[in-house]
């Protein structure tokens, strides 16, 4: 089940965010650039601020009662990339370790797709580590392709994400 981040949950946001992207990225970034990272991106004003944009939404995912994982969705001038008119950005989708394998991951990239349909955008998109072959497949299955890539930075440690697309309407004009 997914339920909308409201403000006052800001803090339980943060605790989220960095426990997966610690599970996630931790054995391939040094500590102090996941520090770096956790002080400046995933800082609670940050958060805070992510959760007011009126063109952004973000949603726990809950199982049997817990909080297991979270997606945040963009749209507008709230997209970290402009490439792609008319478009909607799956931006993080993770889930706990501990809750993984319960098709979590499934349901919340179904869920946004419903939402960008919802909203008539003509692109979904997302980006994804390009060491990061099991999401990939997951990705392709849907018919996302890879039109794009981008630098990830955390600290000093720059990774490249492929950005993959899906074209939503009919008459794709790529």
């Amino acid at each position: 089940m997914l339920v909308r981040v409201k403000k006052e949950e800001a803090s339980l946001l943060r605790e989220l965010e960095v426990a997966t992207y610690q599970e996630t990225f931790g054995p391939f970034i040094k500590e102090a650039d996941m520090a770096h990272y956790f002080d400046n991106e995933l800082s609670l004003a940050t958060i805070e601020k992510e959760l007011a944009d009126p063109e952004s939404e973000t949603y726990f995912v809950v199982k049997e009662g817990e909080i297991a994982g979270f997606l945040k969705c963009n749209w507008g001038q709230a997209q970290t990339e402009q490439e792609l008119e008319d478009s909607f950005a799956i931006q993080r989708i993770y889930v706990l370790a501990s809750h993984q394998g319960l098709g979590l991951g499934k349901e919340m990239f179904e869920f946004a797709l419903q939402e960008a349909m919802k909203r008539k955008c003509s692109w979904v998109w997302l980006g994804v580590w390009e060491k990061n072959f099991k999401a990939q497949n997951f990705y392709k299955q849907f018919g996302f392709e890879r039109f794009s890539e981008h630098h990830f930075i955390t600290g000093e440690t720059v990774d490249t994400d492929w950005l993959l697309r899906k074209h939503l309407k009919e008459n794709p004009q790529a």
